[in-house]
This record gives structure tokens, C-alpha cells and sequence, in this order.
């Protein structure tokens, strides 16, 4: 199956490794670790045109999306 992040992208939902909520008020210092690594390292995708929602971690890609955690996770 395919889930749509928003802004003409799709993924295969077997490649989906976490879908992180980034409109929490708690996250934890590893991932906040891990988002600045990837985003150095060039792995991140931004496809909010303002504040994303939701990062989306695939077996190749890190995408921000504009879409909720929760909307993600009902597709």
C-alpha cells in the first residue's frame, strides 16, 4: 500500500520505519539527535511550506510532512 505525506509525495507503507509527532511538547533528546543528524547529512525532505506536522522516517528518506501524526496513521 502507499501513504501520501503531502505535496505530491507517496511511500510504500512497507518502508515506513516511524512517524514522529512534531506538534508534541515532549521529544525525546535521541530523536531531536537524530533529526539533526539526518537533516545534516542530507537524508531530510521538507514538504511543509511552513511549520511541519510530522516527520516521517523511511528505510532511505526522512520527510517533514504537513500532515498530522494521526492523520498519517489512519491512512
Amino acid at each position: 500500500m502507499f501513504l501520501h505525506l503531502g505535496g505530491d509525495k507517496v511511500v510504500l507503507t512497507r518502508e515506513l520505519i516511524a512517524i514522529i509527532n512534531l506538534e508534541s511538547p515532549v521529544i525525546a533528546p535521541s530523536t531531536k539527535e537524530f533529526m539533526k543528524v539526518a537533516e545534516e547529512e542530507g537524508f531530510v525532505t521538507s514538504l511543509a511550506e511552513k511549520d511541519p506536522k510530522s516527520c516521517v522516517i523511511t528505510d532511505r528518506d526522512v520527510y517533514m510532512s504537513p500532515i498530522s501524526s494521526v492523520t498519517l496513521k489512519n491512512r
